[in-house]
C-alpha cells in the first residue's frame, strides 16, 4: 500500500487516490475519547464497503494542549503546513490558551488556511431526543462565513491607547456621540468584504443547485448594520442575478415584479418559478429567523449568512435537533480544496479518559469528510447504521439520560455498536 496526497486539479476537482493520507488532530480533554471511537467506525466501514481497496493513511498532526507539552506551542507551524500540503484533515476539540497569544485555536486554523466556509448541516435522527415536537420538520445547510465579520478578532481594550485613536477618529467623522460611554468604552471592528460575502453566497447557491434543493436563506441584520449586514444581502442578490440567470429567482426580482405589476401577478409568479424548479434566493432578519427555525423550519432548506449570526443559528438549529453532541461540522475553501472536518462540541475535561462521551459530533464530520471525499458509499454506510443504533436504543450517557428503555454503552462500545449494524 503506497500513500498518496490528496489534490486539487485545474478544473476545481478533488483528485482522491484509494490510499490517501488525512491528517488528524486527536483534541484535548474528551477528543482522544471520541477520535478513537470515530476512527474506529471510519476505517471499519470504508474496509466494509471498498472491500480492502481504499483504506485512509491517517497521520497525526498536533495542536492544543498536545501540542503545547510537546513543543511548546499551542499551533506548530508545522500542524498547518501538513493540513495545508494535504489539503483534507480531521480534528476533535480543542482547548482556548488562556492569557495572550491565539484567541482560538479553531479560528487560527480557518483564518490561516482561508477556510471562509463553515459548513453545519442540521437534521434529525429518528430517535434522538428533542426538545421541539416535531424536530423531523427540521433539515437544513448552514454556510456560515468563516474568515470576516467580529470573528477577525480586531477589537481595543477599554482605556487603550488605541481605543483613544479610534475615538478621535469618531469625533473627526461627526459620529462619536454615538458613544454613550466614550472614556470606557472598548471597541470592535467588524470588516465585512463584498468579495468575502460573494464567495460564501457562491458556495451556497453551488451547493443548492447540486443537491436539487428549493432554496437559499440569506441570513442578515441589514435593518440596522446598512453597510455590514445589508450589504451582505445586497452582494448575495445581486450576485445570484449576475451568475446563476435563469437558474434562480430571487426575492428581489419579486420585489420588482410587485411594484411594476402588483402584489398578485408577483406572487403568480413566484409560484410559476417554483414549480419550473427554480432555486428560489429569500432573506430573512437574523432575529426573525431564530424564531422561524423553531416555528417554520420547513421552509428553509440551504442558509447562507455572516460569521456571528452563523454561530447563534448553528447552534440553535442543533438545539432543536438534540444539540450540538450530535452535531458536525465542516471548514471548506472550496477554491483550493482546504477543508477540516471538526468536532462542534468543547472540550469537556471533566469527562476526559472515561470513555462515556457520545462521539456522534466528530464521526458525522467525519462521515461530511467522506462525503467531501467522494467515498459517499461508506459515509451512507455510517450514518445509516448510526440511525439503527440510535432507534434501537442502544447509546451514550446523554442520550441515555432522555430516553425511556435505553441502554446505556460507553463511547467505545457505540463505536462497536455501529460497526454490527452495517448494512
Amino acid at each position: 500500500m503506497t500513500p498518496h496526497k490528496i489534490t486539487m486539479g485545474h478544473n476545481g476537482r478533488l483528485y482522491v487516490p484509494d490510499h490517501p493520507i488525512v491528517p488528524f488532530i486527536e483534541g484535548d480533554g474528551i477528543g482522544p475519547d471520541v477520535w478513537r471511537a470515530s476512527k474506529m467506525v471510519i476505517d471499519a466501514a470504508v474496509a466494509h464497503v471498498y472491500g480492502g481497496k481504499r483504506q485512509i493513511v491517517w497521520q497525526e498532526i498536533l495542536a492544543g494542549e498536545k501540542a503545547f507539552n510537546q513543543t511548546g506551542e499551542w499551533l506548530p507551524a508545522a500542524t498547518l503546513d501538513i493540513a495545508r500540503e494535504n489539503l483534507v484533515s480531521i480534528k476533535g476539540p480543542l482547548t482556548t490558551p488562556v492569557g495572550g497569544g491565539i484567541r482560538s485555536l479553531n479560528v487560527a486554523m480557518r483564518q490561516e488556511l482561508d477556510l471562509y466556509v463553515c459548513l453545519r448541516p442540521v437534521k434529525w435522527y429518528k430517535g434522538v431526543p428533542s426538545p421541539v415536537v416535531a424536530p423531523e420538520n427540521v433539515n437544513m445547510v448552514i454556510f456560515r462565513e468563516n474568515t470576516e465579520d467580529i470573528y477577525a478578532g480586531i477589537e481595543f481594550a477599554s482605556g487603550s491607547e488605541e481605543a483613544g485613536k479610534l475615538l478621535n477618529f469618531l469625533t473627526e467623522q461627526g459620529v462619536s456621540k454615538k458613544v454613550r460611554f466614550p472614556e470606557s468604552s472598548a471597541f470592535g471592528i467588524k470588516p465585512v468584504s463584498k468579495d468575502g460575502s460573494e464567495r460564501l453566497v457562491r458556495a451556497a447557491i453551488k451547493y443548492a443547485l447540486k443537491h436539487k434543493l428549493p432554496s437559499v436563506t440569506i441570513v442578515h441584520k441589514g435593518n440596522i448594520m446598512k453597510f455590514t449586514e445589508g450589504g451582505f444581502k445586497i452582494w448575495a442578490y445581486e450576485l445570484a442575478e449576475r451568475e446563476f440567470g435563469d437558474k434562480v429567482y430571487t426575492w428581489g426580482q419579486w420585489e420588482k415584479a410587485r411594484k411594476t405589476q402588483g402584489e398578485d401577478a408577483a406572487n403568480a409568479r413566484l409560484k410559476k418559478e417554483e414549480a419550473l424548479g427554480k432555486l428560489i434566493i429569500k432573506d430573512v432578519i437574523a432575529d426573525n429567523f431564530l424564531q422561524q427555525i423553531l416555528i417554520s423550519p420547513k421552509d428553509y432548506s440551504v442558509v447562507a449568512t455572516l460569521n456571528l449570526n452563523g454561530d447563534y443559528i448553528s447552534d440553535a438549529a442543533a438545539a432543536s435537533v438534540g444539540g450540538i453532541g450530535i452535531a458536525p461540522g465542516a471548514n471548506i475553501n472550496y477554491l483550493t480544496g482546504h477543508a477540516v472536518f471538526e468536532a462542534t462540541h468543547g472540550t469537556a475535561p471533566k469527562f476526559a479518559n472515561t470513555d462515556t462521551m457520545n462521539p456522534s459530533s466528530l464521526l458525522l464530520s467525519g462521515v461530511m469528510m467522506l462525503d467531501y471525499m467522494g467515498w459517499n458509499e461508506a459515509a451512507d454506510c455510517i450514518e445509516e447504521a448510526l440511525s439503527t443504533t440510535i432507534m434501537r436504543k442502544r447509546v451514550t450517557i446523554d442520550f441515555y439520560n432522555l430516553m425511556h428503555d435505553a441502554t446505556l454503552l460507553k463511547t467505545s462500545e457505540f463505536a462497536h455498536e455501529i460497526i454490527k449494524n452495517f448494512a
